[in-house]
Parts: structure tokens; sequence; C-alpha cells
């Protein structure tokens, strides 16, 4: 069970945000119809808001279980009441790719999805080949996903039924005799309308299950390429390097040099070039996040509410032997100085972790958003970066943090990521979506 999030996140629309607010009667008894069908209790509250997946924080603290609709954290279910939900966030869940295989299943159906919630509610799973991870041999075993889905009035049922029927009468002769099978149809086309024009039963319910991360085992990296896959987690999860040699590599998260060397091989870094890094103000972040990161260790309570570039640099004059010492923002400056110098870093002369600091993932790599939630966990002084693309992480070093060091993390990111997410993500990180 996940705890409560502390309200200044929830106050600040830094967890929880862009929710679909649920307060009409018909729409609150027909999310219960989908908890009864999950053998869970009715909500009794008059009002709550859900995810795309349908999940809901203000449920899951009714019932006192956050993984109401994923119990085992896998085969996660799922509730639509409106179609409107493809435009929403994803807020909990154990896979990062459940978003998106929601937004697939979501557009890739969205005729059916409209005609069905107009009179009803959809729910199921997001079915795949395990009950329970065990080991990561489990997790691997996952190629596909099924989406199976049901309806509470079983109107995808009665369409299916009516389509067959449609079908009978079609192909034998004298079906239009049978007076039960027409009433029969009557019944069922007040239920489902014209299944000519409305598509009621979706079309593609199987996906495939890519590049992901997982809450499993303290947290799991699985990247795809053509004849490799390759998991990097801690060497503690059960299973690892277990099996498969020839299919599977296994690398420890504890490892960043070899991290570093699969990420940049595979085509997935931006390394440290003239060409983007002058014009994003990519080190010139790095360089901030580190030094008040060393100002939270050196001064956890100081208050940072009127912090401004002057008195960060007028700090960083007075504790240079604490600089000096972890070593991180005299790497950046001097990265600066012989990028701005030769238009590139030689990348193989910096220490392992370090690298890290200096890099991003390729934007137009299809593992851009995984790539960069992995380089924010080798780079945990950066909490902008943690929170734009390692919201468990995120959450997590925030549980951890002072009350004066949380406000100002709320205070930074508020006015920094906040302000026009779309424009600082294509600045420092050349996201365009």
């Amino acid at each position: 069970m996940t705890p409560a999030k502390p309200d200044l996140l929830r106050d600040n629309e830094l967890i929880y945000g862009r929710l679909l607010p649920v307060d009409e009667p018909h729409l609150i008894q027909r999310y219960n119809k989908a908890l009864a069908a999950f053998g869970l209790e009715p909500t009794k509250l008059k009002s709550f808001q859900i995810d795309r997946t349908g999940f809901s924080p203000e449920i899951a603290e009714e019932c006192g279980d956050y993984d109401y609709l994923d119990p085992n954290e896998v085969n996660r279910r799922f509730i639509i009441l409106t179609p409107s939900q493809i435009d929403l966030p994803v807020v909990h869940t154990a896979f990062s790719n459940t978003s998106q295989l929601m937004f697939e299943f979501m557009s890739k159906n969205r005729r059916a999805i409209d005609a069905l919630t107009i009179k009803d509610v959809i729910y199921g799973e997001i079915e795949d080949s395990v009950p329970k991870v065990n080991d990561i041999e489990d997790l691997l075993s996952i190629n596909q996903v099924e989406f199976k889905v049901l309806s509470a009035e079983d109107v995808l049922g009665k369409a299916a039924e009516l389509g067959k029927l449609v079908d009978r009468l079609r192909q034998e002769p004298d079906a239009w005799r049978d007076n039960a099978m027409l009433e029969r149809m009557v019944d069922l086309a007040k239920v489902c309308g014209d299944i000519r024009e409305n598509a009621l039963v979706p079309d593609q319910v199987i996906f495939r299950h890519n590049a992901y991360w997982t809450s499993h085992f303290g947290g799991l990296y699985v990247f795809v390429d053509p004849d490799m896959t390759t998991v990097i987690c801690d060497p503690a999860a059960p299973g690892f390097r277990r099996s498969r040699p020839w299919q599977v590599s296994y690398l420890s998260i504890n490892d960043a040099d070899k991290v570093f060397r699969f990420l940049a091989a595979s085509g997935r870094l931006d390394l440290p070039r003239a060409s983007w890094i002058e014009a994003s103000g990519y080190l010139e972040h790095r360089a901030e996040m580190v030094v008040r990161a060393l100002i939270r260790d050196a001064e956890p309570n100081r208050n940072l509410t009127d912090v401004d570039k002057v008195w960060l640099q007028t700090w960083i004059q007075r504790n240079a032997d604490l600089i000096t010492s972890d070593g991180n923002f005299p790497f950046l400056n001097a990265a600066k100085r012989e990028i701005a110098q030769f238009g590139h870093l030689k990348i193989e002369d910096v220490p392992p972790r370090q690298r890290f600091l200096v890099v991003r993932a390729r934007p137009d790599h299809h593992d851009a958003w995984l790539t960069n939630q992995l380089i924010s966990d080798f780079v945990p002084q950066d909490f902008v970066s943690r929170y734009v693309f390692n919201k468990p992480g995120f959450y997590k070093d925030f549980d951890g943090f002072s009350d004066a060091w949380r406000s100002h993390v709320v205070d930074v990111l508020k006015t920094t990521y906040l302000k026009d997410k779309a424009a600082f993500r294509a600045r420092l990180y050349g996201l365009t979506d």
C-alpha cells in the first residue's frame, strides 16, 4: 500500500494533478458496478477523481489499498467511464508503459468506447501471460498484453449476440420467419442501437509489451533491441543472470560504467556536444541542481524561499572547500569550457557516474522518456529531472526531505517546470511531445 502523499504536493498539483472529477450520480453508480465486478466494496463518496485507467486516489484512501486496481502489480485492471479519460495521466502503476498501453487501446477503439460509454461502463484487465511476478523471468515472459473487456450491463455481449443474429438473418433464407429470433433482435437493439452504425465491439485488444520500468524488485528496467533484451536492476533481484544469456543481458544498476556504455552503444544517448548543450542551458541547470543539493545536505533546515542566483553564487564562494570535495560543480564548469572550445567533451575521460551529469536521452529515440528516467537514477541531485521523468523516484525522495527542503522543491518546480511543461522539456531535453 502506498502512503498518502503530503498535502503540499496535492495543493500544488504535483501529485494527482489533471485528474477527472466524477460527481454525477449515474457515473458513480457505473463505477460501483465495475468495483463490484472486481469483488470490491462500492464507494460511498459523492465525488472523486480518476486517471486514464480509472484509478482514484480518493477511493484508494477510502478502501485503504492503493493497489485496488493492481492487486498483484500485474494484469492491471481498468475502468472507463468516458472517452475523455484518454487525455488524462496515469498516476499509480507498477509498469511505466501502462499509460501508453491504455492510450493505444483507447485510440484504436475510439468508436466502440464512444458508443459504449453512452450507456455503460467499460472495465476489465490488461492481461498478460503471468498471474504473479516471482522473478525476472516472469517479467521477461510478457511479450504482449490483451485487453479483456467487459461492460456492466453486458452491452458488449448483447452487441455480439445481435451481430450473430443479423448474420443469421442475412445467410439463412427462412430466418425472417423465426418470430422469437426477431423479437430477441428488437430487444437487443433497444440496448445496443443499430450496430451497423455503432461499433460496439473493440477492434484491437492485443498490444506489444516493449521497453518499460517496473516497481518490482526495487525497480527494474527492460530495454528491447532486435537481437538482445537488456535488464538493468539490483543484482539481488531473483533471477538475475539466471537464464538465456544469448537473449538477455543483465546489468547491475550499481555499475555506472556498464549502464552508460550500454545506453551509448545502443544509440539512446545525446552525448555532450555544443550543438545542443549551449542552446539548452543543460549544464547550467545541472550545476544549479548540484549546488542546491549540497545546500540541502549542509543546511537541511535553511529557509530557501528568497534564494536567487546572487545568493547561490555567494554560498558557493563561502563553501569552496565543500564544492571542491564534492567535485561535480567544478566538473560541470570545466565541461562547459571544453565544449565551448572544442565543440564536444571527451566522455571517455570522465568518471562513470559524472558522465550522467552531461548527457540526456536522444530525443528522437522511442525509449527517450525511459532513458531519461534511468539517467535520473544516477543524478538524484536533479530533483526537477526526477519529477519530470521519474515520479516514483521523486516521491520516494520527497518523503525523506525536511519540511524546509520540501517547500523549496515545490517552489522551484512551480517556477520552472510547471510554468510551461512543454517548453521546459523542449529546451532542456529536446522533447516535443
